[in-house]
Order: C-alpha cells, then sequence, then structure tokens
C-alpha cells in the first residue's frame, strides 16, 4: 500500500502595477513554492495573457546568473 502526503503548499502574490510600468490593473504574479521544496510554479496573469510555467531552484539560478550578465 502507497503512502499518501498531504501538503499546505506555500505561495505568494503580487500586483504586478508596483513592478511594471507597462501593467494593467487587475495584473499579478503567484509564486507557488512545490511540495517538496526543490522549485516552484509561477503564474503571470497580465496585459499580454496567463502565462504559467515551474521551475527547479536549479534552472532558477541558472536564469539569474543569466540575466545579471545586462
Amino acid at each position: 500500500m502507497e503512502s499518501i502526503t498531504e501538503s499546505t503548499r506555500t505561495a505568494k502574490m503580487v500586483d504586478l502595477l508596483q513592478f511594471d510600468s507597462f501593467a494593467e490593473k487587475g495584473s499579478f504574479m503567484e509564486v507557488t513554492e512545490w511540495s517538496n521544496a526543490e522549485g516552484f510554479d509561477i503564474q503571470i496573469d497580465s496585459k499580454t495573457g496567463k502565462q504559467q510555467f515551474s521551475l527547479t531552484y536549479g534552472e532558477f539560478k541558472a536564469l539569474t546568473v543569466l540575466i545579471n550578465c545586462f
């Protein structure tokens, strides 16, 4: 018999108007940590549409390194 674990995932949300001069009212970004704490899901709802993707912490670190090269 398999063991079933129930978890409460942690999520944080921010209004994009605080960070993006092109954002419209109601635009937001939400980040939810995975239950295994190895990454997170990102949801962005803005005037360009809805986007949803996932990153491990290693992928996020690599992305941050690349962005900081500019």
